[in-house]
């Protein structure tokens, strides 16, 4: 399990990360989905490691990873969003390279090399100059190097970033089946690449936290403000009349002319949509008009994200609002001064 406590991030004055929480489970696949510049990258390079914290602390299997980062390290693998290997190296000899570099045996490191070859299916490239290699073998390359050692976490940055269709569908593959003995970390701001793989989703905006949870969860906490599709054939005044009064409809969004006397309803409810659906269905029969179709769409994951993301993020304390003026101080990890800007 990895705990990260109260994580905050400083680029000079600039706050990449506000202050997160949240705990990583063993044996599952958690998204960061957040749009370009949401802090996304930054937090992933905070818990592996490679960037300091400003302030807060990440435990892997309670050891932080600023005390103790070697112990802690041995049970990450990480793959930035740019694979950082060396395109002079054939591939078999750079996977070497990273076997020492993570403390792997010697007499181990043929054996480990092979299994991680097979498995990212690296073997007719094994000679090659990774110079040579296709932006989907680099990047299974770059995945290879993270398997090294067969580390409990794997973290991935945007691990599809580049890849044709194909490709995508098996680094897809690869994750899902990456959960029966690791947990798989891993940022996207592609919605439908977040809700293929992932057991539950971390919501993040400009630093903050918007949401975690599963995408089942985060849809049904979104049934309050789904809409209602209805297209009738007859009398636009007396459907829209009827639509008004019917109890658990918020308002009529749009009506659309389809011709021939057919119109279309989109409706905005405040209540449940099924109650509301036939509710609606027994008035307009009893009205005599006629209902060619009538259904509920409703919140997916790309409703809850726009929804989330948008939302202004409301200020609990004192020391919320302080922080916006004058950056965090002290602690263990601190990097003021540093002017460096995110890049996600």
């Amino acid at each position: 399990m990895i705990k990260i406590e109260n994580l905050t991030k400083y680029y000079g004055k600039n706050k990449a990360v506000n202050n997160i929480s949240f705990t990583i489970n063993d044996n599952e696949i958690l998204g960061f989905l957040g749009p370009n510049g949401a802090g996304k990258s930054t937090t992933m390079n905070m818990i592996s490691g490679y960037l300091p914290m400003t302030s807060g602390t990440v435990s892997i299997y309670g050891t932080d990873i600023t005390k103790d980062p070697v112990k802690a390290k041995r049970n990450i693998g990480y793959l930035p969003e740019n694979p950082p290997v060396y395109p002079d190296l054939k591939v078999s000899e750079y996977l070497s390279f990273c076997a020492g570099l993570k403390g792997i045996a010697k007499g181990n490191r043929k054996d480990e090399i092979k299994r991680v070859t097979e498995l990212l299916a690296l073997g007719d490239v094994s000679g090659k100059l990774i110079r040579n290699l296709s932006k989907g073998y680099k990047q299974r390359v770059g995945f290879a190097q993270a398997m090294l050692g067969d580390p409990k976490f794997i973290i991935l940055d945007e691990p599809t970033v580049g890849l044709d269709p194909n490709q995508v569908i098996e680094v897809r593959k690869l994750i899902k089946n990456l959960k029966k003995n690791h947990t798989v970390i891993f940022s996207s701001h592609i919605l439908s690449e977040v809700s293929e793989v992932c057991d539950r989703v971390i919501i993040i905006n400009k630093g903050d936290i918007r949401a975690i949870d599963t995408i089942e969860n985060l849809e049904k906490s979104f049934n309050a403000n789904q809409n209602l599709h209805i297209k009738v054939k007859g009398s636009k005044s007396k459907a829209a009349s009827i639509i008004e009064i019917t109890d658990g409809i918020k308002e009529i969004i749009s009506i659309d002319d389809e011709g021939s006397d057919i119109w279309s309803f989109d409706v905005l409810l405040e209540g449940n949509s099924e109650d509301v659906r036939d509710r609606l269905m027994t008035e307009l029969v009893k009205n005599h008009v006629s209902i060619m179709e009538i259904y509920a769409e409703k919140p997916n994951l790309e409703n809850v994200f726009i929804e989330l993301i948008n939302r202004p993020v409301k200020k609990t304390s004192l020391s919320d609002l302080i922080d916006e003026i004058v950056p965090e101080s002290g602690g263990s990890n601190s990097n003021d001064g540093d002017d460096e800007q995110e890049v996600e």
